[in-house]
């Protein structure tokens, strides 16, 4: 080959990667700048509706997108973690009424912690299961602890223990509930290579032979099975 087709060759790999280089950019800057223009729309919604339910509602919005692309932005975490304990930490008052208890805002923003997955949302999900008293949002935050499956120090399940225990000593047991709580177990048993909690043990136990439904009961006992397997591998 002469010098002239060498520099030819040279040359149009030199505009390929150019090109290369350019669709890149225009694949990832758009992405990046949106991203950042979202965020700053959450907090701008976020810090001048103190007591809209609405715009709360536009910002899980805003935040199932970007989850849906991925992004764990911080901001995101801390917007969840404010959505989800309005109304029971942090309540704001108008002539002596709450005016911010949405717990439909707090259900769904449970459940984003879940998709997030973060350590940090772990910690928000057991701070909500320590305040929340609306089983349909504890329902969420469980099963959003069992999607995550971390159980550092057993605080994870033990808040997951706490949750079901408040609502067992009802006179009418609260299924589903019930049934996210031993859903949640036997996913972080799974991630987890076992409980040896006692507490779940406990749980279960009590679930399996309490007033609950048939169908309830035996999951329980399909889960107790379950952890006995475990056991039995180590």
């Amino acid at each position: 080959m002469n010098m002239k087709k060498i520099m030819a060759c040279i040359a149009l790999t030199l505009v390929f990667y150019g090109m290369e280089a350019q669709e890149g950019l225009g694949r990832n800057v758009p992405a990046n700048s949106e991203e950042l223009e979202t965020i700053e729309k959450i907090k701008a919604i976020r810090e001048s509706s103190r007591n809209n339910r609405d715009q709360r509602l536009i910002v899980l919005g805003y935040i199932g997108n970007l989850l849906e692309r991925g992004s764990t932005n911080e901001e995101i975490c801390l917007t969840l973690e404010y959505l989800s304990l309005e109304g029971t930490q942090n309540k704001a008052r108008e002539n002596g009424r709450l005016v911010n208890d949405y717990p439909e805002v707090r259900k769904e923003a449970a459940r984003y912690l879940g998709i997030l997955g973060t350590a940090d949302a772990k910690r928000a999900l057991i701070r909500i299961c320590n305040v929340e008293t609306e089983p349909t949002v504890l329902q969420e935050a469980v099963k959003s602890l069992g999607d995550i499956g971390m159980n550092d120090n057993d605080e994870t399940v033990n808040a997951i223990v706490w949750v079901a225990d408040k609502f067992d000593r009802n006179i009418v047991p609260n299924n589903l509930l019930a049934l996210s709580a031993i859903d949640a177990l036997d996913r972080i048993a799974a991630k987890n290579n076992g409980l040896t909690n006692p507490n779940a043990y406990t749980l279960l136990i009590r679930i399996s032979e309490g007033s609950y439904r048939l169908d309830v009961r035996e999951r329980a006992k399909q889960i107790l099975i379950n952890f006995r397997e475990y056991m039995g591998m180590r």
